[in-house]
């Protein structure tokens, strides 16, 4: 074997290495952060944190810095921050069980807080790259959609599509994308008035990318920018709830998702192709949408998720009572045996089909 033939079977191997790498650094990232914006409200508030650890499993690097140990571990598939007094009672006062009801609330939301920031930022360097944003208003029709009696009209503001709030261009065509028969409700801003469609055909297609009206862009300005990151932002979050309810109404099964395994596949395909294209914005949105769709499950009021336990603190602010610890901690226990069998189920299923592909 040359020289030259070994640095192209290396350049090979790195190629294929590398975007994994990054996909796994990626979440590594996204969550340090979570875990870190539990870490610093609690420390805010003064509770006593014992560790903060990324990684799961044994530990590799140590150091105990006053009172709090801080972890790397060995598996890169999570992260955990330890308070005091968490899941069980204690008597020291700075115990994350003896807070008032709101600081603990605030310190269990910041995690998914921080992750739903961080796709905000990532959101806002997509555009900015992009030099564009995609508007509700809309730009063009088809002549089918000029004919139709009451039909939607260039320059018509989509307000909402079948009761749901439109915020650009992304969820509406996702809206038109998971209707059944192709008949709309659609509530438009017409010359500043308010106009509603009612029992509207709008013929839409994404694999032939035919749709009978478009939506417009506007140029990224320094005013434009956040204000469009945050509709984006919230289109994907309603793309994600959307996902959700359509899972639970038995459109998509277990087999559709995917854990961190296929995710780490999707951005390393993700980001391979957008080095050979040199299309950054289209491995931003993708690194977007992973950390806001983390950050909204988290905060699903289930079991062993942060939202199961902010439902807690909930239930505890409206009652005027806590629920006693024993069961709350019987009820996260059993949780996390339900999420860790799922992710097992998630895990063979997304080897599975990269081992079939």
């Amino acid at each position: 074997m040359t020289i030259h033939t070994l640095a192209i079977d290396i350049g090979a191997a790195w190629g294929k290495v590398w975007p994994i790498l990054f996909a796994i650094l990626f979440f590594g990232i996204i969550i340090a952060l979570h875990e870190f914006g539990h870490f610093i409200t609690a420390k805010l508030f003064g509770v006593r944190v014992n560790e903060f650890s990324i990684g799961m499993g044994p530990v590799l690097l140590k150091k105990k810095k006053g009172e709090t140990q801080y972890s790397w571990r060995a598996l890169p598939i999570g992260g955990f921050v330890s308070l005091e007094g968490e899941d069980e009672a204690s008597d020291d006062p700075r115990a994350f069980g003896n807070q008032k009801a709101w600081k603990r609330f605030i310190v269990i939301a910041a995690g998914a807080t921080i992750n739903i920031l961080l796709g905000l930022g990532l959101m806002c360097a997509m555009l900015g790259m992009e030099g564009e944003i995609p508007t509700d208003t809309v730009s063009a029709v088809s002549p089918s959609m000029e004919q139709t009696e009451n039909g939607i009209q260039p320059g018509d503001k989509v307000l909402r599509i079948n009761n749901t709030r439109v915020f650009s261009a992304r969820d509406l065509y996702y809206d038109l994308y998971r209707d059944e028969d192709g008949v709309f409700d659609i509530v438009v801003k017409r010359d500043g008035e308010t106009v509603e469609l009612n029992g509207l055909p709008v013929s839409y297609s994404a694999e032939e990318g035919f749709c009978d009206f478009i939506v417009g862009y506007k140029d990224v300005g320094v005013l434009n920018l956040l204000p469009g990151a945050v509709r984006e932002t919230a289109s994907m979050t309603k793309l994600i709830w959307l996902s959700l309810i359509d899972m639970l109404r038995g459109q998509y099964g277990l087999k559709d998702l995917s854990g961190p395994v296929g995710t780490i596949n999707i951005v390393a395909e993700t980001a391979t192709s957008a080095v050979k294209t040199a299309d950054y914005a289209s491995i931003l949105f993708i690194l977007a949408f992973i950390t806001v769709n983390i950050g909204i499950v988290n905060l699903l009021p289930l079991p062993a998720l942060d939202g199961g336990r902010l439902l807690f603190i909930f239930i505890e602010i409206v009652v005027r009572r806590p629920v006693p610890k024993k069961f709350e901690a019987m009820v996260h226990a059993a949780g996390l045996i339900l999420l860790l069998a799922l992710m097992a189920f998630i895990t063979f299923n997304d080897i599975f089909n990269l081992i079939k592909r």
